[in-house]
């Protein structure tokens, strides 16, 4: 029988399911990246219901990404604690309850009480279901896995607010929650169905890292906010930062030297591990401006209606997800250094023919240039998603992709907090203080261009890598020896 070919570890998926638990995390990373801007084209409507002005709806989107972020780091600590099992069910669980209580709420306190319990829900759900693929995935088949659990993600921020929008406009606001509901209980059966796994070894929690990470998360996510606002609060920005640097740096510093951290930083020395953590980060910054930046510079400098302007960026969609067949093929054949560098590149690239768009620009040529640039951010997030846990080790598997899950999270809240203050900055340089507040064209290509200077960045750090970095995943070796 299989069971007896293959011991069931701990932490290892039932056999007879394994196949499908990418699927399975694909879809939770899916609902998570999904809630956090399905609500963008909402907030007019949710405003009216709740009798608030409509800027005051950003505290919703705002207490979802904070809670994510200051709750990712406990999910390694109760996946070990409790057992991937037990924890990601819990998570959909809790979120899907969170979901319903989000579309009947009647207050924007009572809204925002259930933002915060969904973000709590999602901070276990995917680094959970992550480490679950990991841990049930053979090295040679990690590059297909991985594939499968990313592109969801960078596909959400893309169909968010056009699905939003639609939902609002023919049934409701409420229904953009309660949608979640089935695709929830679902998966949560599916969980219970084809994960196994029991608790691991029982460790202390970690206090002090959990207050020292929260802090951090917070200042960071909170100063990065205010940055974009204009007038800007120089002294309030810069304390604020200051505490979240200062707050970060200690958390690293005592997760090094305590016996039972809450993550484990291990291996951040591994070098395949370490490129997504500064190079990396940069490059996922670059990349969540865009569907922020994009938008807006359709409606407002183009002049193109939200419809039209929706309907382009499903051209990076469509260049997401056509990407995907063809990711395990091309590191196959060229190694994860080579694409990381050359892939790197077009994605700048990519802005740079972004930046140089117009209002003249024909239709089809502004979508041809938006699945280009799909297509390569797909490539280049696959690459990195694998190749950061190429050379880590069983038991910093946990710590890894718990650290790996905050920096993701805090990179796509950076992304849109540096898209704003590089439109800001634009606006400065663009023309005289005092002119009209609304960004022009100019405004949109000048930041789109400093996205792309911060992608192109992002390519010094893969460029350091060995030539035969993660070959043993993607089977390079195996192919030029051949």
């Amino acid at each position: 029988m299989s069971s007896a070919s293959q011991p069931m570890t701990p932490d290892a998926p039932d056999a007879s399911g394994a196949r499908y638990i990418p699927y399975l995390v694909a879809g939770a990373f899916f609902m998570e990246n999904l809630d956090a801007t399905v609500i963008t084209t909402a907030l007019p409507e949710m405003a009216r219901s709740f009798g608030v002005a409509p800027a005051q709806l950003s505290i919703g989107i705002s207490a979802y990404l904070l809670a994510l972020a200051v709750f990712i780091p406990l999910s390694g600590w109760l996946a070990d604690r409790f057992g991937p099992r037990r924890v990601f069910g819990s998570a959909i669980a809790i979120f899907t309850l969170a979901s319903l209580a989000c579309g009947l709420a009647t207050t924007l306190e009572t809204f925002t009480a259930a933002r915060i319990l969904q973000g709590m829900g999602g901070a276990m759900m995917v680094p959970v279901g992550r480490l679950v693929v990991l841990r049930g995935t053979s090295k040679k088949d990690l590059v297909r896995a991985i594939s499968t659990i990313t592109w969801p993600g960078l596909a959400a921020p893309v169909i968010g607010p056009p699905i939003g929008g639609f939902i609002t406009t023919h049934f409701g606001w409420h229904w953009i929650f309660y949608l979640n509901i089935p695709l929830g209980l679902i998966g949560l059966v599916l969980a219970l169905r084809w994960i196994r796994g029991a608790p691991g070894g029982i460790r202390p929690f970690d206090k002090t890292g959990f207050v020292l990470s929260a802090l951090g998360c917070t200042a960071l996510m909170i100063g990065l906010e205010l940055a974009s606002q204009m007038p800007l609060q120089g002294p309030l920005v810069a304390a604020t930062l200051g505490v979240g640097v200062i707050s970060i740096v200690l958390t690293l510093r005592h997760m090094k030297r305590t016996p039972h951290p809450l993550v484990d930083v291990s291996a951040l020395p591994v070098p395949t591990f370490a490129v997504n953590v500064l190079g990396g980060s940069l490059f996922r910054i670059a990349i969540g401006s865009a569907p922020f930046l994009l938008p807006l510079m359709f409606q407002l400098a183009f002049g193109l209606s939200a419809v039209t302007a929706g309907m382009l960026m499903l051209a990076l969609f469509a260049g997401n997800l056509l990407m995907k067949p063809g990711t395990t093929w091309t590191l196959r054949r060229f190694g994860f250094r080579k694409v990381l560098v050359v892939n790197g590149l077009l994605v700048a690239v990519g802005f740079a023919g972004c930046a140089l768009l117009t209002p003249a620009t024909p239709i089809p040529v502004m979508a041809a240039i938006l699945f280009f640039c799909g297509a390569c951010r797909s490539m280049q997030f696959t690459a990195l998603n694998t190749i950061a846990f190429a050379d880590v080790k069983p038991a910093q598997m946990s710590g890894s992709t718990t650290l790996f899950s905050v920096l993701q999270q805090m990179n796509a809240g950076m992304g849109v907090a540096l898209g704003a203050l590089a439109l800001q900055v634009a606006a400065y340089v663009s023309r005289p203080v005092g002119a009209d507040a609304l960004p022009t064209m100019l405004d949109f290509q000048l930041a789109l261009a400093a996205m792309g200077v911060l992608a192109a960045l992002a390519v010094i750090d893969a460029m350091r890598l060995p030539h035969d970095a993660g070959d043993e995943v993607s089977g390079h070796r195996a192919k030029t020896s051949s």
